[in-house]
């Protein structure tokens, strides 16, 4: 197997790659992996990580007792030379020093969910709730690290009750404008499994049903937000991955 990974990442950047919405050409910063198996598939397709940053919520140690897939996904991801990033809350992401560093062509985040309840159904407004919280303090955070003309990605089922998360809305009102809604197709990502997160069957797939790639863009009165918020924030150049992070794996 490492002799595959290794052969692939000498020949990865020769050409632009696609897979689905994504190029080998693109900085992409994944968040909120489960057992990292998206990550992956982008990896794999690319041949090559080096422009890509996968982070999970969870610490490597729990990503590990709740997913095993994520040991091969892991070793194949740094291999291919992916930062990988452990401990990353989406609510906050834009206050790490080192995505701070960086402005991403593509920020994903796949099927977010604010945790299961053993006394909360998908369809109770609690739940709800706790999801439009997520969403909104995710499209806030994620809108300092989008490199002008990227995108935000979120993939999320829109069908009820999940139509109830707002997530356009969500966006809208965080500055970020929807370019498309794109159906979500698993088979185009071939190796992905996704997993239910959280602390109750974690590890478990659920169903899909309809699903969409929600895709979205930062308005631009941007570079006037940006100055106000250099000084606390400090204004990132469009600078190498490699540069930034060299050979770190977290």
């Amino acid at each position: 197997m490492a002799e595959e990974i290794a052969a692939a990442s000498a020949a990865g950047w020769e050409q632009e790659k696609w897979i689905s919405h994504y190029s080998s050409s693109h900085r992409i910063l994944l968040v909120g992996e489960g057992d990292f198996s998206f990550s992956a598939c982008l990896a794999r397709a690319f041949g090559s990580a080096k422009k890509m940053v996968a982070t999970s919520y969870d610490s490597e140690e729990r990503v590990l007792e709740k997913h095993r897939s994520a040991k091969n996904h892991l070793y194949e991801l740094r291999m291919l030379g992916c930062t990988v990033l452990h401990g990353i809350n989406v609510k906050d992401m834009h206050e790490c020093p080192l995505l701070n560093l960086v402005r991403f062509d593509r920020i994903v985040f796949n099927f977010p969910h604010a945790g299961h309840a053993p006394y909360l159904k998908e369809s109770d407004d609690e739940l709800i709730r706790r999801h439009r919280e997520l969403l909104r303090d995710f499209f806030s955070s994620a809108k300092w690290l989008v490199n002008k003309g990227g995108e935000v990605h979120v993939t999320h089922r829109d069908d009820l009750p999940y139509a109830r998360w707002r997530i356009i809305s969500s966006a809208r009102k965080r500055g970020l404008m929807i370019k498309e809604k794109a159906l979500f197709e698993k088979k185009e990502y071939p190796g992905y499994h996704h997993k239910r997160g959280g602390d109750i069957k974690g590890n478990k797939t659920f169903p899909i049903g309809l699903c969409c790639t929600f895709k979205f863009a930062v308005e631009y009165e941007r570079e006037e937000r940006e100055e106000e918020s250099s000084l606390s924030l400090g204004k990132a150049p469009n600078v190498d991955l490699v540069e930034v992070f060299g050979d770190l794996v977290i």
